[in-house]
């Protein structure tokens, strides 16, 4: 009888032939480990995403949900308040200027690359994805320099979850705590004492007279600590791991920087590290031939629909010719990732500048320690040998 846990290592660690079969076989399928149903056409998570009334998140849109974090953030609000913490968050970014960050991320990233010229072996993550993406996100945030190594493993424990018990663990939820009071000491920092940066401005965001409230700063700050760590860096490091394994699309786009565009969009396409997220049905719904009830849990598995033949030829090929449209590597809908465009940008800048210093690279290892998550699917440690 098939299974599909999501809190399972075979799962972290290859879930595509899982995702092969929940296509085929039972798109709309009961997890009884995840007690929730689980979607995995890419028609039926588009559709989803997209029906905020019946697919809700108020209850929360990580897999395994962190304590009172629900209802207070983009992630986990549904319109009209969504829009409203959107626009308020928008607005915040927008006064940051987030253009002018290029800049000050090429020499993060030429700082971060150069460590590694000569070395012949590298664990990529710890060597340079971790402190690039940390050094980026104090840098936009506002975040006082000297704890950087402590908030980012902080922050991976925070989207980890224990897969025995199938929930998150103490020390997930003590990383959770940590972090609330260290954003919320920066937080009184940056209102006593404003600066132009993200914290800044979300703390003061202002439209027609609304303002975000305290739990929504902290939480928006948060989450925002969270994201960035680990969506910008498991994302590059399932970059890396890409085009570790396919030499001939690395070598197109080091001799050729404006193919990394390219390889950025099938990459999330083809190995997003945002493969599932959650939501609450409203009310009862037939797919399938199988009835979901109101109230249930329901995941959207965004890995499996990027590999779905339905809508992407050759799905389980990596091409960076492919130019994928509508891929949910940022997540769709009305929870489409707002910060993709600097998480875009960044990308770039950063494996520009690594391919000046690093351009041949194979991995080492052919099995990887995958991080437990049943939300995100990065790889823990990624040895690279340069050739």
């Amino acid at each position: 009888m098939f299974t599909f846990d999501p809190y399972s290592a075979a799962v972290d660690a290859d879930p595509f032939p899982f995702y092969k079969t929940l296509r085929d076989a039972h798109p709309c399928f009961w997890s009884q480990q995840a007690q929730m149903w689980i979607l995995s056409r890419y028609a039926d998570v588009a559709a989803a995403g997209t029906n905020w009334q019946t697919y809700s998140s108020a209850k929360g849109n990580l897999m395994t949900e962190l304590p009172n974090r629900a209802g207070a953030t983009l992630g986990t609000t549904d319109p009209p308040r969504h829009d409203r913490l959107r626009g308020l968050v928008q607005h915040a970014f927008m006064k940051r200027n987030l253009e002018s960050l290029s800049g000050p991320i090429r020499d993060i990233a030429r700082a971060s690359a150069e460590a590694l010229r000569g070395q012949e072996r590298f664990d990529f993550i710890e060597a340079f994805s971790s402190k690039f993406t940390v050094r980026v996100l104090f840098a936009a945030l506002g975040l006082p320099l000297g704890d950087e190594q402590t908030v980012r493993d902080k922050a991976v424990l925070m989207v980890q979850s224990d897969p025995v018990s199938r929930a998150k663990g103490p020390q997930h939820i003590a990383a959770y705590n940590w972090m609330q009071d260290y954003a919320a000491s920066v937080i009184a920092e940056r209102r006593a004492r404003p600066q132009n940066d993200l914290i800044s401005h979300f703390s003061m965001a202002e439209i027609d007279g609304d303002r975000l409230d305290e739990r929504e700063v902290l939480l928006t700050t948060t989450t925002l600590i969270m994201a960035g760590i680990e969506s910008l860096g498991g994302f590059m490091s399932m970059l890396a791991y890409n085009l570790a394994d396919h030499p001939d699309a690395r070598r197109a786009v080091v001799a050729n920087p404006d193919l990394l565009a390219d390889a950025v969009e099938e990459s999330l396409r083809f190995n997003t590290s945002a493969q599932r997220f959650r939501r609450c049905l409203q009310k009862d719904v037939t797919l399938h031939g199988q009835t979901m009830r109101e109230g249930d849990f329901v995941c959207l598995a965004y890995g499996s629909a990027n590999r779905d033949e339905r809508q992407f030829p050759n799905p389980d090929v990596y091409d960076i010719t492919r130019k994928p449209r509508g891929h949910f590597g940022f997540g769709g809908g009305v929870h489409a990732c707002l910060g993709s465009a600097i998480a875009r940008m960044a990308i770039k800048i950063a494996f520009d500048e690594l391919h000046k210093v690093v351009p041949e690279y194979r991995r080492t290892q052919e099995q990887l320690p995958w991080m437990p998550s049943s939300t995100f699917r990065s790889p823990m440690y990624l040895e690279l040998t340069v050739h």
